[in-house]
């Protein structure tokens, strides 16, 4: 059965569509406005939302990031909170979600545990930033079953639970056959190393990128890193299956921390234009 992820490629696919994926920390600035955010996100045509769960080491992350996962840990926002957060959005909106993470937290919730109750409460899947192919054996295991496919009643998935992970420019070709191996539902493919944050101009290392991995798979393809005016996701569309979009939305967020909602929807319509200047669907 299709993940919500999944069920939503298809459609997109389907009907020549590309994903605009939003990110935003989940309790930023507090769960009850965080889950007006993610609503209007919904409502504003989001196709897959990104819930970041804060850590207290946020290596990969820019200071807008950082800041907004501080926020959400002084209001409480630990995974346990999170996984309600999932409950109460479902009881409003099918958009799919994923879960962003770095590897502690979920290692101290132990990954079976985390599994079962991430897909209990109505999350999609989870991208672990921290966790490489290299060392993601147990926690592909638990998901799918046998990794190595040795086994093949073990290899049928466990859970309903998409794995993605990153994909990066100075990968090596070994290693982008292992992340599109461990992928479902998209592989997110880092249009520059370094942490998060908005940038003026594309990284010229996206493109060729995105042709590599598209030669490696037909699985979804999302570009992100640095992504936050129109014009860059016009430039990716004929590149990649969607974008997505972080720090520019969380700043549009703290920006308006009374009421965040419908600014951050605002953004996110505004955002989408640029698919129309490829004359996709958007």
């Amino acid at each position: 059965m299709p993940t919500r992820i999944q069920q939503r490629w298809n459609e997109l696919r389907a009907s020549g569509g590309k994903a605009l994926i939003p990110f935003v920390m989940a309790g930023d600035p507090d769960m009850r406005r965080c889950l007006e955010v993610v609503l209007a996100l919904a409502d504003a045509g989001a196709d897959i939302i990104e819930l970041g769960v804060p850590f207290s080491e946020p290596v990969a992350d820019g200071e807008v990031i950082q800041r907004a996962g501080g926020r959400a840990i002084a209001n409480g926002s630990f995974l346990p909170a999170i996984l309600d957060l999932v409950k109460q959005v479902r009881k409003q909106s099918q958009v799919p979600l994923l879960l962003m993470s770095y590897l502690n937290p979920i290692l101290r919730y132990g990954f079976e545990k985390f599994a079962a109750d991430a897909v209990a409460a109505g999350a999609d899947g989870a991208l672990i930033t921290d966790l490489s192919v290299e060392e993601a054996g147990p926690y592909i295991n638990v998901i799918r079953g046998d990794a190595n496919g040795r086994n093949a009643e073990a290899a049928k998935p466990r859970h309903n639970f998409d794995t993605v992970f990153l994909a990066s420019p100075t990968s090596t070709a070994a290693r982008l056959r292992r992340i599109v191996e461990y992928s479902t539902g998209f592989v997110y493919a880092v249009s520059r190393t370094g942490i998060t944050g908005t940038q003026a101009s594309l990284s010229t290392a996206i493109v060729p990128l995105l042709a590599k991995l598209r030669a490696l798979t037909e699985t979804p393809i999302a570009a992100g890193f640095g992504i936050s005016r129109p014009e860059h996701l016009a430039a990716l569309a004929p590149h990649a299956d969607g974008v997505v979009v972080g720090s520019a939305l969380v700043k549009c967020l703290e920006d308006h921390l009374d009421n965040p909602a419908p600014h951050v929807a605002e953004m996110a319509r505004w955002l989408r234009e640029g698919f129309k200047e490829t004359g996709v669907r958007s």
